[in-house]
């Protein structure tokens, strides 16, 4: 089993997710293909990309077609993570015509998607070359899809920021207003986790030059995040941090400033646009005659 569909098989069950996409989708039937395709009539498609980027979502791809027919045979060429160019054949999937057809959209929907991610993750981690600063992705996802596109950050050498609100505290801006301050919030965050023993990091946002110093000054987190800090405030905060927590810079970073709060010093960038402002990679799932 794939690391991440098993680190993550808790609470998300892929093959689930691909049998209830199959039933939206499909329906009663593919009235289409079953109209225009014999039955038992066998064949091949290809997996064409269309335009160059980072390739992800074979290992799904695999899974779709295996829960639409377990006797369609994939012959993989290029594996997930690979740079791909317009023209390259990805994998062909050998079986049952009908089952390759409803199979289609699904594989296509996911993939295409999740390879727009892969891509812009790579590219954006790429910029940060020659610092120590990590992509990272955010919860801004698409409800029920969320596996799926943090699953192509990790694939396009990004990393997952907290997967969902149950694996790190993360005390932002709204919390610290609610609890009183800053400091009362991470007391309630610490004795919250004493008392119901678990074992998760605990992060807290901070606004302004004054909020880091009073984080420094009482301890009790794992990481600082710098929430839409110049880069001129952001040196003054490493420097004030010196290694004793991580950090973590947020908030508006896009390709033409993460260069800029790379060489910060920070440890991670999140960018909540690798999921939810991303092009799709034109690909697609052609016949072979």
């Amino acid at each position: 089993m794939n690391n991440f569909i098993k680190k993550h098989s808790n609470h998300f069950n892929i093959n689930t997710f691909i049998k209830n996409a199959f039933i939206e989708d499909v329906g009663k039937g593919d009235f289409t293909s079953l109209s225009t395709i014999p039955k038992n009539k066998t064949g091949k498609m290809k997996l064409l990309v269309k335009e160059n980027g980072i390739i992800a979502g074979v290992e799904a791809a695999y899974l779709i077609l295996k829960v639409a027919d377990k006797n369609i045979k994939l012959t993989k060429f290029i594996n997930d993570g690979a740079f791909v160019k317009k023209g390259d054949i990805v994998f062909i999937a050998e079986g049952n015509l009908q089952k390759l057809l409803v199979a289609e959209r699904l594989l296509l929907n996911i993939m295409q998607r999740m390879s727009g991610i892969a891509t812009k993750t790579n590219f954006l981690q790429s910029l940060c070359k020659g610092t120590n600063a990590k992509v990272i992705d955010t919860r801004k996802t698409t409800p029920g899809f969320r596996f799926f596109e943090k699953w192509a950050v990790i694939i396009g050498g990004g990393a997952n920021h907290r997967y969902g609100l149950y694996d790190m505290i993360l005390i932002k801006d709204n919390h610290i207003d609610f609890a009183g301050g800053i400091t009362q919030a991470i007391d309630a965050a610490n004795n919250y986790i004493k008392k119901n023993k678990l074992k998760i990091p605990i992060e807290v946002e901070t606004r302004s030059i004054n909020d880091v110093k009073k984080v420094l000054a009482h301890g009790k987190v794992n990481r600082i995040m710098l929430d839409n800090y110049s880069t001129t405030d952001t040196k003054k905060a490493v420097a004030l941090i010196k290694q004793k927590f991580e950090v973590e810079s947020s908030g508006g970073i896009n390709e033409t400033t993460i260069a800029s709060y790379a060489k910060c010093g920070v440890d991670f960038i999140s960018i909540g646009a690798l999921t939810h402002q991303i092009k799709s990679l034109d690909l697609s799932f052609k016949a072979i005659g």
